[in-house]
């Protein structure tokens, strides 16, 4: 009995200068356990069925061991999901609880739920909007929430629809540049969106300039346009009388084709500079 517990002192030791020396240790006691994952919680996988004690240690000092518990309570998987949110990966039936408190850290946190509903899809984008990049085939809707936090989502969504391109060039204009398989039908329909996409027109792209002029006569024409649409085609020095490349005047259009409230914003946006 003296020599068991000389053992365990020395043992007692030899985790606290090395926790890692536990892997060779046969039968450790509680109290050896105890030291060794408080030393370093990752060593959490060199115990077989470790008691709630020893777990809970572990998981105070090094969040990622909850990898090692295969089945692990409630709170302690709680309190390696606050230490990290990451940590939802190594839980593998999270409660719903869970899951909603890692996508309340980050969205990213959706890439670790199986089979996540829409309703936890825009969650995950609204806390971060290329938490898209995780979901497959995603909805129309769950587009739209990503474009409409980042014109940068179209990069991580393959096939969008025409709605989430047009939420994403409104946002901005260097959204065209992330448009695939750009046709002149598209590029004139989001030019009815947003007019700075001209600055973002691809190499070698072309469209005629009398098609533009109809898509902004259209646009214009709209009695409810947006304030901004037309100041931003007004101040837009990719279109111009003098602009070789798309030769438009651009007051002249509003004032023929604009809307009531079209040519109000025209004739206040030139009295700035009057």
């Amino acid at each position: 009995m003296q020599g068991d517990s000389m053992d365990n002192v020395n043992y007692l030791e030899m985790v606290k200068r090395n926790p890692y020396t536990l892997e060779h240790i046969e039968n450790p006691t509680e109290e050896i356990m105890l030291a060794a994952v408080k030393q370093n919680g990752m060593v959490l996988q060199y115990i077989k069925n470790p008691s709630l004690a020893v777990q809970e240690a572990a998981i105070e000092n090094e969040a990622r061991a909850v990898q090692f518990i295969p089945d692990p309570p409630e709170h302690l998987a709680e309190k390696a999901v606050k230490k990290s949110w990451a940590n939802l990966e190594y839980i593998k039936h999270p409660s719903g609880r869970l899951i909603r408190l890692a996508l309340s850290y980050s969205g990213w946190a959706l890439k670790y739920i199986k089979d996540a509903d829409e309703e936890l899809q825009l969650t995950a984008i609204r806390k971060n909007y290329d938490a898209v990049k995780y979901i497959d085939s995603p909805s129309v809707a769950v587009q739209e929430a990503a474009a409409a936090q980042n014109y940068a989502a179209l990069r991580y969504i393959d096939k969008p629809a025409f709605s989430t391109e047009c939420i994403a060039v409104k946002n901005d204009e260097q959204a065209l540049r992330f448009i695939k398989n750009l046709t002149a039908e598209k590029f004139l329909a989001l030019m009815k969106v947003n007019t700075l996409i001209v600055k973002y027109m691809p190499t070698g792209f072309a469209v005629a300039v009398d098609a533009v002029e109809n898509a902004l006569q259209e646009a214009v024409a709209n009695p409810d346009v947006d304030e901004k649409y037309i100041r931003d085609f007004i101040n837009c020095r990719s279109i111009g009388r003098t602009v070789s490349t798309m030769p438009i005047d651009k007051i002249a259009l509003i004032d023929e084709y604009g809307s009531k409230k079209a040519r109000r914003i025209a004739v206040d946006e030139k009295l700035k500079f009057s």
